[in-house]
This record gives C-alpha cells, sequence and structure tokens, in this order.
C-alpha cells in the first residue's frame, strides 16, 4: 500500500467500498468515520466508540503476526520431518518384504506390512511406498474469537504469507457491521480470506472441535471463560494466542476473585506480573487436561498492561499424567523477599516403570529461615519454562529480517531481545531495589550483584517483565549471604532488633562474596548498549474504554484532554444542530 491510502479522502473511501462490495448495505455518512491504518491493513472506525479499537494494543498485533510466521515456518519443518520418516520407515518395511520373498517369486506376507499395500516379487524393481504418507499440507485455519473491528483478522490475511481461512468472531451486531464493512474496505484478498460471524464465540468452538490450527483469544478482561471452548477447537499441534488484561484481579489485587476465574491464588511480590503469566498458563493447561490434551508454552510475554501467551496445544494421555510436575506453589515470606516453590508432583522411576507421586513437602518451615517472619502460600502456578528458546530466537530473526513490516518493531524486538536473554528455568525473579530496601542498605550496582553470583557459582539474568529483577539459580540463603558482605562494606545505621533487616544482618554470612566482576555480568544486549526497556511513545498509552461507553469527562486518565474534549464538543455540535434547524423552520419569513 502506497501513502496515497493513508489519507483518504471521505469519497475515496466510499467508492471503495461501493466497488468491493456486490451485496447491498445500510447507508452511512463517512464523516462519522476515521481511517486508520495499521500494517498493511486499514478499517473505518466509527468517532462515538460504537466498536473497540485500541492503538496500543499494536504491540500485541504485531507480536502475534511474528509469532504466527514462526508457527507457520515450523509446522511446515514438522510436516516435512513427518514424511522423511514414513518415507524412511516405509523403505525398510520395503527391503524387509523383498528379503523374506520366497525363491519361485511368490509373495510372503510381512506383518510389518500393511494388507491393502501391493507386493512385488524380488526380480521386479520396487516402488517407493509413498502413496499412504504423501499429501499437500493445507494452509492454517486462524480463528478470531472476539474481533471487534476486524484488524486483527485483517492484518493476519494481508501480511501472514502461506494463512489460509480467518475466521472472525463477535456476538455484537455494530462490530459484525463494522467488520464486514472492513473487509470490503480492504479489497479482494481479504474478501477470499477473511469471514466474520454474529455468534457467541464458545458455542461455535464447542461446535468446531479440533478444526482450526491457530485459534486467538484477546478479550476485554479475562479469557477464562472462553478458555474450556478454545482447547477444543484447536488441531493437533495447533496455537492458541490469549491475553488477559485483568491484571489487577492476576497480580492480587483480588485474589478470590483471581482463584475463582483461573484457579489460583496470587502473592502481590514484585515478580507478581510473571507469576500472572504462569497462573494464565495453569489455567489453560487445567483446561487441556480435561479432555486429555496438554500444552507446551512458545512464547509467553507481559507487555504494556496485559499479558500474552502462545501455546501450542497436544493430545496424548500419557503426557498428559507430567502436568503435576509442571505446577508448583509458592511460599512468599511476608517480611523478606524470601520466596520458594513446592512442586505439586513428583515420579520415581524403577526400571521401565515411572510412577507418579505426590510432591515431598513442605519446603519451608514454619517461619522463614532468614527473618522469621511467617509465609504467605499462593499458586499453584505452572513452574516449567514459559518459552521456547529455539522458537524465540526464530522470532526475533524473523522480526528484525522483516523490520519495516512491523509498526511496532522497537517494541517487540526490544522485548524478545531480553526474553532471549532470560534463564528459562528459572521461575519467578527477584527485586535487587526491595532486597537493599529490607535491609535499609544502599544498593550495589546490577553488575556487581550480578558478579557475587556469577563468582559464587550460580546463573543470573534479567528479565523482560522488570528493569530491575533478576533471575537466578541462587537459593535465598546464598543471596542474603552476599547482601551481608555488601553491608559490612557499606555498613547501615542500626535498626529495630524485630525489623526482618536487623534478623537477617544479626547472622554472619556462610559464603564469602567476590564482588570482582565477572566477564558474563553483563548480557550480550547490554554490552552492545541495545535498548531493552522502552518508554511509551505517547501519553496515555494504556487500556481504553469498552465500546458502546459514552465518553465523559472522567475518562481524561484514560483517554487524554484532547480526545475527551474533542467527543464531548463534537457531542454539543450533534445536540445544538437539530435546534438550529428548527428554528429555521418556524421562522415566518423563511422561503419554503
Amino acid at each position: 500500500m502506497g501513502k496515497d491510502e493513508e489519507t483518504k479522502t471521505g469519497e475515496e473511501a466510499s467508492q471503495q467500498i461501493n466497488n468491493n462490495n456486490n451485496t447491498p448495505q445500510q447507508p452511512f455518512d463517512l464523516n462519522d468515520y476515521t481511517i486508520i491504518k495499521e500494517g498493511e491493513a486499514e478499517i473505518l472506525m466509527h468517532k462515538k466508540n460504537q466498536v473497540f479499537y485500541n492503538k496500543a494494543q499494536v504491540n500485541n498485533r504485531d507480536m502475534s503476526i511474528a509469532v504466527l510466521r514462526t508457527f507457520i515456518s515450523k509446522r511446515e519443518e514438522e510436516y516435512e520431518a513427518f514424511l522423511s520418516k514414513k518415507m524412511n520407515k516405509a523403505s525398510k518395511t520395503s527391503e524387509t518384504h523383498v528379503s523374506n520373498g520366497s525363491s519361485n517369486g511368490e509373495c510372503e506376507t510381512s506383518k510389518e506390512i500393511h494388507k491393502d499395500e501391493p507386493c512385488t516379487n524380488g526380480d521386479q524393481p520396487q516402488k517407493p511406498l509413498v502413496g499412504k504418507v504423501q499429501g499437500e499440507l493445507k494452509p492454517p485455519r486462524v480463528l478470531e474469537a472476539l474481533s471487534a473491528s476486524g484488524l486483527r483478522a485483517l492484518r493476519y490475511a494481508r501480511e501472514v504469507e502461506g494463512i489460509g481461512q480467518v475466521v472472525a468472531l463477535d456476538n455484537d451486531k455494530a462490530s459484525v457491521e463494522a467488520c464486514r464493512r472492513n473487509i470490503k474496505f480492504n479489497g479482494s484478498v481479504a474478501s477470499e480470506k477473511v469471514e466474520s460471524n454474529l455468534v457467541d464465540a464458545r458455542v461455535y468452538m464447542l461446535t468446531h472441535p479440533k478444526e482450526f490450527d491457530v485459534v486467538d483469544l484477546d478479550p476485554y478482561g479475562s479469557p477464562s471463560m472462553f478458555l474450556d471452548s478454545a482447547v477444543q477447537s484447536i488441531a493437533d499441534g495447533g496455537l492458541l494466542m490469549c491475553t488477559a488484561t485483568d491484571m489487577a484481579v492476576l497480580c492480587g489485587s483480588n485474589g478470590e476473585v483471581c482463584y475463582s476465574k483461573y484457579g489460583s491464588y496470587p502473592l502481590r511480590g514484585k515478580y507478581c506480573h510473571e507469576m500472572a503469566l504462569r497462573i494464565v498458563l495453569a489455567c489453560i493447561e487445567s483446561h487441556a487436561n480435561r479432555y486429555k490434551r496438554y500444552i507446551v508454552p512458545v512464547l509467553s510475554v507481559q507487555m504494556d498492561f496485559y499479558v500474552r501467551v502462545f501455546v501450542r496445544v497436544y493430545t496424548s494421555a500419557s503426557a498428559m499424567k507430567n502436568t503435576p510436575l509442571k505446577l508448583s506453589y509458592v511460599y512468599q515470606c511476608v517480611g523478606c523477599d524470601s520466596f520458594h516453590l513446592q512442586p505439586i508432583g513428583r515420579t520415581v522411576s524403577k526400571n521401565t516403570s515411572v510412577r507418579y507421586l505426590p510432591g515431598f513437602g513442605p519446603v519451608v518451615p514454619q517461619e522463614c529461615s532468614d527473618c522469621g517472619k511467617k509465609y504467605n502460600m499462593g499458586g499453584p502456578i505452572w513452574s516449567d519454562p514459559i518459552h521456547d528458546q529455539d522458537w524465540v530466537s526464530s522470532i526475533l530473526a524473523n522480526v528484525k529480517a522483516m523490520k519495516n513490516r512491523y509498526p511496532a518493531f522497537d517494541k517487540i524486538s526490544a522485548v524478545l531481545t531480553t526474553i532471549s536473554e532470560e534463564l528459562p528455568d528459572v521461575p519467578l525473579f527477584l527485586s535487587l531495589h526491595n532486597l537493599c530496601g529490607t535491609l535499609k542498605c544502599t544498593s550495589p550496582s546490577a553488575v556487581i550483584f550480578r558478579s557475587a553470583v556469577i563468582n559464587a557459582g550460580y546463573r543470573i539474568s534479567g528479565t523482560h517483565v522488570n528493569p530491575l529483577g533478576l533471575k537466578s539459580d541462587a537459593p535465598m540463603d546464598v543471596i542474603w549471604d552476599i547482601m551481608r558482605c555488601w553491608v559490612k562494606n557499606h555498613p547501615v545505621k542500626e535498626q529495630s532488633s524485630d525489623q526482618s533487616g536487623s534478623v537477617i544482618l544479626a547472622k554472619e554470612p556462610v559464603l564469602q562474596a567476590n564482588f570482582a566482576r565477572a566477564v558474563a555480568s553483563l548480557s550480550k544486549a547490554q554490552s552492545k548498549k541495545v535498548a531493552r526497556f522502552l518508554p511509551n511513545p505517547e501519553r496515555h498509552w494504556g487500556p481504553k474504554l469498552r465500546a458502546g461507553r459514552t465518553i465523559t469527562s472522567k475518562h481524561v486518565s484514560l483517554l487524554g484532554a484532547d480526545a475527551v474534549n474533542g467527543v464531548l464538543n463534537n457531542n454539543e455540535e450533534e445536540a445544538e444542530e437539530p435546534q438550529v434547524k428548527r428554528q429555521k423552520t418556524d421562522d415566518p419569513t423563511s422561503i419554503s
């Protein structure tokens, strides 16, 4: 698309819809609409907030397109590997069949060969037995369960090569009308690939089991009510992309609500946003397990005001038994920053058999061994890796190679770069500032603290969730020993003896920390000074008002003063117009 399409006039837009529209549609005034362009898609957005649209979600949509491109590529690679494996198996079976053939040319039946396969004697050349494994891989079908304006579905159809049909659903009539209008507005490619339906997404997904290779859930709020039907509608090995924007619930402000929606109790630690990701993953796994299915996370992201997870869904009754090994409860000390994970299950192997047993516990005493305070318990959460580093590398390489096709390139490349350097097998993280806040001491630089952990023989990395967060496999007693050694060199004022910091500092360190700078204390991105945490591109970059609600002065914090005043002034002008017309009609001097 060229620049001419970015600033279409109302007449040009109207003409384009008429050219693409073969069916009658209710007339509408294009002066009431704004043309919004994102990527290669354009939509008509009504000025009265009739259909939900949030500009900030460009990060979400760009990340989804990047993952979808990688999924299509991986899917093709897996299919080629499957065909190759089948071909090799068929070839070996054929050779076995020939070697077992009788000397008089008659064919003996081999137990490894299907009864319907052709039998040839040893004198004739063997044809490859590929009839049962050959077949064309169909383009992936995509379901966008909550489409609103249809912008996401249109971008998938227009920007992702190799994609098949995109089905956009919504149970709001105005949204479906807007979506269909935008499909026609985007030309023949969109009209051929995208279809919009007025239907409850839950009912539609339940009545179309295992029919979609990709299911996208991006609701306004919690996705919990859609998960049960979503995991049933995905084909084996398919991709589920799920967003949750109810961060207050997931991060512990309403723990009881979180438990009722997701089946996990959140804790209000510095790691609460990562815990939110892990709660959503545990919830999806729970729904999948009810149908002998399980999930494999490929990417899990916390950005802006929401969390977004990308998981593949598989069917296997035996693999499903490993779920308790992937879930843990979290014990968080109320006095200091110590936290510990309690796995739900464990396995015992004997010869070739594996027994699944409850996990050993408790992993902590009644009182914290560091400061003597009690523990809060949360979870269960997903404690297995939340990213597949091979996928992350592929996604990041794709994003860099197609830089010009991602409107939010800077943001998503920064997030992916940080994720690529995370420790994949370390759940949750510590905050260096919180550690120092507990001890009321000056904070060492991140490089010095990282060096001390590395010199002690442990691993440490940053996290994409928090620029001050640090992931490490070092146990909490080692972390506190490092901080005790730091305080010895940087003394603090005397505190009350009942303070958590005083109790921690009263103990002598077992480990003598080495603060000499380690080679790996800076990540590759930090060494190259690659931007990893970017500021918002503009003010009021966050959640927006739900579609259909009247915009008033109280929404200034969400939309900004200029946007609110513009809408209010427009409403006042519309209210005055009928009065002016009535005055002209009642004027006796007017000409009829």
